[in-house]
């Protein structure tokens, strides 16, 4: 079945996730003693786009694109990496500050696909699942609840690889907290564009999918028309 927006979510799903790796990276703020990474301002879109997905295209589609979404995100860390890996031109004198910002640290590239991916499965999964359970009905329950779990499997597992044994335990704990709370909020706030956007796609697309036969197996990517 060929889907309108379907194209469009799964590109825009890609890119906010490269652009979140890339700024988090970038820039450390704080505002109001509110420390976080620039990630943080579009990461946890992310997750809305995943809710999104698995409501309105079903566990099978959504799964597709959150390969697709890790598939650029590897490209972005591979490129990021070989480019700062080629000679600097002598008058160029910026190799330090592209190793700054766009430098690749493994453990935290590690960190940040393998978190993604449990979260973002974890996150589907039980939105699917929860829409059965519920014959489709209290939405905002069924987001909010794959949200929490799936947000919290992506902060805690990201922390743990990331920065156990480098970070004193109650810095990472501290962050944990910061993290996961406004994540949290962000869905909740954003959580009535949810609705619209989702009862949008939903009339328009033709679809609302139960995921009652669906394989659930995350490996599994089925090859289909949009």
């Amino acid at each position: 079945m060929k889907y309108k927006y379907l194209d469009l979510i799964t590109a825009t799903f890609a890119v906010v996730l490269i652009l979140s790796n890339i700024t988090s990276a970038a820039k450390i703020s704080n505002v109001w003693g509110f420390v976080f990474d620039g990630g943080m301002i579009l990461f946890p879109l992310a997750y809305i786009f995943g809710d999104i997905l698995t409501e309105v295209y079903g566990y099978a589609r959504a799964r597709r694109v959150i390969w697709i979404g890790f598939a650029m995100n590897l490209l972005a860390v591979i490129t990021f990496w070989v480019v700062g890996k080629l000679p600097a031109e002598s008058s160029w004198g910026l190799q330090e500050s592209y190793d700054s910002i766009l430098g690749i640290v493994w453990r935290i590239s590690l960190a940040s696909l393998i978190a993604y991916l449990v979260g973002e499965f974890s996150n589907s999964y039980i939105l699917a699942k929860l829409k059965i359970k519920t014959q489709g009905k209290y939405l905002w329950l069924r987001t909010l609840s794959s949200t929490i779990i799936g947000q919290f499997l992506d902060t805690t597992i990201f922390l743990l690889i990331a920065f156990a044994g480098v970070l004193p335990w109650s810095i990472i704990w501290s962050i944990w907290i910061a993290n996961y709370i406004f994540k949290i909020l962000i869905e909740i706030i954003l959580l009535p564009i949810t609705y619209r956007v989702v009862n949008f796609l939903k009339k328009k697309e033709d679809a609302d999918v139960y995921d009652k036969e669906t394989n659930f197996n995350p490996i599994k990517i089925e090859h289909g028309s949009n």
